[in-house]
């Protein structure tokens, strides 16, 4: 690991750093008026509901820190836009930068919406903080000095599912049929898999490729059944796994069913009697800590339902670039990748240890969960339909010991 940049250096090193230290303690107090940031996810189409929860946990993160005095004496306005698709995430993003006047945007969900946001951020010198794009590629070959993740990459998930079904001993030997998601996401992680079973001894006997738009499994389970598997592996998302599900169970199957990609959204609207399998999660509302407590609380309180996976990332989000901007005293994005890549810069994400960007790639370093289907017959609830593990990598191990990517390095431009 490259050594992680001090903040005070950089403020202190050279003409640049010196007139960068002196303009930061003065940018707030020399603007007026709300400090403005936009928020992009698809509200629509097959991740719509996860950009739903997404909303929800941003809008309680800005509800919490205005009520708190905002961030350098001033509020946070919010921008809010459905993403749609790759393009129209370009297009708005070019909009809210150019026409409304953001500091930054966070959010997203799709990973080809990811690179395109990344690219107008760029352009602009403006920060894009991604909550849920999960694809290696954006950090490896399109990785952007300008791009910071939330949300864990693929292999993080694969490294931490492949050593569960490694310990129930369903990998050596074992014959893996997988379905994939026909898009970056599900080609990241049906590369990661790949590697990880070819290094340990799993046999691949199906690779198949499947449509965002596909609704109907059918043809996929007759051959599942013909082929027998050890294990089926979805690296799909969104709808398409509470849709597999529900037809997983009418079609009366019972292979070991698991997966490297999950949002638990998916359990729910499968609900108890369809939902099975273990599967690799960034978190959960069962995290037992008093903070993720907390959290949960507040969010069932003023929703009427617990957090998922995806407002704890949209939510962290907000409060992570909060802290960088009261940090530095200001939004710009130069200086708070200096400080997002510094010693100094940790934070809390309601988890057992404190998370931290690393500075080669800007993936945020924490700890994951592993969720398990409970038997229906042991649920008391529609939310509580799983258990969940402790956090993943153990307290004795590093905690980037599962951020080993088959992604190539990233290289940021100058």
């Amino acid at each position: 690991m490259k050594t992680r940049t001090n903040r005070r250096l950089f403020l202190q090193g050279g003409t640049a750093g010196l007139a960068l230290g002196l303009a930061a303690p003065t940018y707030l107090r020399a603007q007026s008026g709300p400090l403005k940031i936009g928020h992009l996810t698809p509200l629509t189409g097959f991740l719509g509901p996860l950009g739903e929860y997404g909303q929800m946990g941003v809008d309680l993160a800005l509800e919490e820190i205005n009520a708190n005095g905002g961030v350098g004496g001033r509020q946070i306005e919010l921008l809010k836009e459905d993403s749609v698709n790759a393009q129209t995430a370009s297009t708005k993003a070019e909009r809210m930068f150019e026409r409304d006047g953001v500091e930054m945007i966070l959010g997203e969900i799709s990973s080809a919406s990811c690179l395109t946001i990344s690219q107008v951020a760029a352009r602009y010198g403006k920060l894009f903080v991604n909550t849920g794009g999960n694809s290696d590629a954006l950090r490896g070959s399109d990785c952007n000095r300008y791009m910071f993740h939330v949300e864990t990459e693929n292999a993080m998930y694969v490294n931490a599912e492949g050593r569960y079904f490694q310990n129930e001993g369903l990998v050596d030997g074992k014959d893996w049929y997988t379905l994939n998601a026909d898009y970056a996401f599900g080609h990241d992680l049906l590369r990661a898999a790949k590697s990880f079973l070819e290094a340990n001894g799993g046999n691949i006997v199906a690779e198949e490729m499947v449509p965002t738009d596909a609704t109907d499994f059918s043809s996929y389970l007759l051959k599942i059944r013909q082929v027998e598997p050890d294990v089926v592996a979805l690296n799909l998302a969104g709808t398409q796994i509470t849709n597999f599900f529900k037809q997983y169970g009418e079609f009366g199957l019972d292979f070991t069913l698991g997966g490297f990609g999950f949002d638990t959204v998916a359990a729910w609207a499968a609900g108890a009697r369809n939902f099975r399998g273990t599967w690799p999660n960034v978190w959960n509302h069962l995290v037992d800590t008093e903070e993720s407590k907390s959290f949960t609380k507040t969010f069932t309180d003023k929703y009427g339902k617990p957090p998922e996976n995806q407002a704890w990332g949209d939510y962290n989000a907000l409060k992570i670039v909060a802290q960088g901007i009261d940090a530095i005293g200001g939004a710009n994005g130069d200086e708070l990748i200096a400080y997002f890549e510094s010693d100094e810069a940790k934070f809390d994400v309601q988890k057992t240890r404190q998370a931290y960007f690393r500075p080669e790639d800007h993936q945020l370093i924490q700890e994951i969960y592993a969720i398990t289907a409970l038997d229906p017959d042991a649920v008391e609830n529609e939310w509580d339909i799983f258990t969940t593990s402790g956090p993943i990598p153990g307290e004795d191990q590093p905690l980037d010991v599962l951020a080993q990517s088959t992604e190539g390095a990233c290289t940021f431009s100058s």
